[in-house]
């Protein structure tokens, strides 16, 4: 589950990048955590365009208190079950996450440290993910997840659905078994690199929600 990611580039860079004409200035961090605004790509009327938004769609279980914060879910493991496959069917509701390196942690518990992962050959990647507008926090996002490759299983069992450049059109404007078909692929590991770090994996707190799930 990916739970923390960079973009350590300009707006400017991202706008370049992903083909939008105008760089929204946002107040997304470097670092993006779990209910945290992050940037996403969409596209309205054939025009690609930059959006500031919550990391995670707010999720409110029964056995929370009415005054408890909704939990932001922001990875989603299987975009068939029923809190997906309606927003995933329709293509206004696509999105393009930018990124430039995910972490997962590794090592013992209480001493787990930060592994970076990142593309070789890529300054910035595409995460296939959805959005929509959300009562609690307006525009919400959330990556899709699928297994790990050979390059990021040694640490983790999932990875983002990392997109190549071709693949982005499919993505947005593609049907649902496109998406599954994406999702389901396994991305090169040979275009991958790791980066072992000895900072403590330390969870952040968010000034909003506090957890985070996979769904």
């Amino acid at each position: 589950m990916c739970n923390l990611y960079t973009v350590r580039k300009s707006a400017e860079e991202v706008a370049r990048y992903f083909g939008v004409a105008n760089p929204v200035k946002s107040n997304s961090p470097e670092e993006v955590y779990p209910g945290t605004p992050g940037i996403a790509i969409v596209e309205q009327d054939g025009v690609r365009e930059m959006r500031s938004m919550t990391w995670g769609f707010p999720l409110r279980l029964k056995t929370m208190k009415p005054e408890a914060k909704p939990i932001p879910v922001n990875n989603i493991a299987e975009l068939t079950k029923p809190m997906w496959v309606g927003v995933a069917r329709k293509p206004q509701w696509r999105c393009l996450i930018p990124v430039t390196h995910f972490a997962e942690p590794e090592g013992p518990k209480g001493k787990k440290t930060r592994t970076w992962f990142s593309l070789s050959n890529e300054p910035i990647f595409a995460w296939g993910g959805l959005w929509r507008i959300s009562d609690e926090w307006g525009p919400v996002y959330s990556g899709a997840m699928t297994a790990a490759n050979a390059a990021v299983s040694p640490v983790h069992d999932r990875m983002p659905v990392i997109l190549h450049r071709d693949d982005y059109e499919r993505w947005m404007k593609g049907s649902l078994d496109d998406l599954l078909a994406l999702q389901q692929r396994v991305y090169p590991p040979e275009l991958m690199q790791m980066e072992q770090t000895s900072d403590l994996w330390v969870k952040k707190k968010a000034s909003g929600p506090e957890d985070a799930v996979l769904l």
